[in-house]
């Protein structure tokens, strides 16, 4: 081990000390660090660089379900996130692992999404398909190693926030490279990774130690707070809106399309009666809602009702997980998170009821198409531009890129990196612009 190598050993071994659970390996950074205000850890600085972020920012901007422009009310991929790092860290903290490490996660894990959701990322996807695709996890990873500036290493080179290795692990919804998880290249991780080849070098050194394709807890954690976040949510924004009526839930017609569409978009590992027994089980709860007029006895009853399905969760969870690993911090890769399968089947028959009243008929709507046209004209655009149009960090990409290949990841970083709002104005005014060029 060089001189420099054992100096940065001991400092993070030093950091680590009073982390309970955690070690030196755990809190070491890409690049590293000399030792810091010692009333903070480094998970707590991990944090903290998030909050500060540009890249959080911009969520505030970008759609969730329903486009932020379309009301007041509904959740934008910032409020989703803050909600998702509220529910993390009540269940991190239950089960023993560091909570700013899954606050963080929590707060990162939308930070790859790209102006108008999912729709947004499919068209991505589309013009990045000669250089390895596009996918929202493996951008949050680029944003954090590369895009958000921060940190600089030894060669001048950009290296984003330079979270520690445990704070950037627990991010890894889908710890592999496009093809090289689960099933292998026609498997799953065709469709979701983490990393994109180009950034292979720091993803490696993230999953130093790592075991095979294992999730870490804090990663586990923050998943499945997604999950329940995204499911109660997006509910509540379809009733508070009008798009799904409580009252309709009751008909047996109603619930069969709900099941329907659940089996549809999400795949038939959970069964058509596991799922209608679950819808039963919250139908027949106290605080289950019967109708909603939008009073504000009905919005209190809306709101104490997503509460309680977010409580039933995280404690069916936490009480699964303890009982499975027994009383300590459960940390890294010292435990598998337990999800109960009744649990799991609620979880999904309400992201099923978001799909069928939000989701499924949003995506025959003239704005769903309009999206996707602005983004493949703005690649045009901006693919035939040269450096002209980027702002300052992807114009910096594109003139260092040593092929087209490098060049064509500037410019998708760039579209990636523009809000719903921002992206509609860049289109009327460089489309039209180029256009008499």
């Amino acid at each position: 081990m060089s001189k420099r190598e054992t100096a940065a050993w001991a400092t993070a071994s030093e950091d680590a000390a009073g982390l309970v659970g955690y070690g030196g390996h755990d809190v070491c950074r890409f690049v590293p660090e000399p030792a810091k205000n010692p009333q903070r850890t480094p998970f707590e600085r991990d944090r903290a660089r998030i909050l500060h972020s540009s890249a959080l920012r911009r969520l505030g901007a970008k759609t969730q379900v329903l486009g932020p422009s379309s009301d007041d009310f509904v959740r934008t991929r910032l409020t989703h996130s803050l909600e998702v790092a509220q529910v993390g860290r009540a269940l991190g903290q239950a089960l023993g692992c560091d909570p700013d490490v899954v606050d963080a996660a929590c707060l990162s894990h939308d930070l790859g999404h790209p102006p108008y959701g999912h729709n947004g990322e499919k068209a991505l996807d589309v013009v990045a398909a000669s250089i390895g695709g596009f996918e929202g996890n493996a951008q949050t990873l680029r944003i954090l190693t590369r895009l958000e500036p921060k940190t600089l290493d030894a060669r001048g080179r950009p290296v984003g926030v330079n979270l520690t290795r445990a704070g950037l692990d627990a991010v890894a919804k889908y710890p592999w490279a496009r093809g090289q998880g689960p099933g292998g290249p026609q498997g799953p991780s065709a469709r979701k990774y983490s990393c994109y080849e180009e950034d292979r070098e720091v993803f490696d050194w993230m999953r130093l130690g790592a075991p095979g394709h294992r999730r870490c807890l804090e990663a586990q954690v923050m998943d499945f707070s997604d999950d329940v976040a995204y499911s109660v949510h997006d509910v509540e924004d379809a009733v508070a809106l009008g798009r799904l009526d409580p009252a309709r839930l009751a008909s047996e017609r109603e619930l069969e399309a709900v099941i329907e569409a659940t089996l549809d978009w999400y795949g038939t590992a959970t069964s058509a009666q596991e799922l209608g027994a679950a819808w039963d089980r919250l139908m027949t709860r106290s605080t289950w809602i019967r109708s909603y007029d939008g009073s504000p006895a009905d919005a209190a009853r809306l709101k104490n009702l997503t509460s309680e399905l977010i409580g039933r969760f995280v404690s069916a969870v936490a009480g699964a997980t303890r009982a499975a690993y027994g009383q300590g911090p459960l940390t890294r890769y010292t435990a598998e998170l337990v999800v109960p399968a009744r649990t799991a089947a609620e979880i999904l028959v309400l992201k099923g009821a978001a799909v069928h009243y939000v989701m499924a008929p949003r995506e025959h709507e003239p704005v769903y198409l309009r999206q996707r046209t602005e983004l493949f004209d703005l690649a045009d655009a901006l693919l035939s531009s040269g450096d002209r149009h980027l702002e300052p960090v992807f114009a910096s990409a594109w003139r260092l890129a040593e092929d087209e290949a490098g060049r064509t990841r500037a410019v998708v970083d760039q579209l990636a990196s523009l809000t719903d709002t921002s992206a509609r104005a860049w289109h009327a005014r460089l489309c039209g612009l180029l256009s008499e060029i």
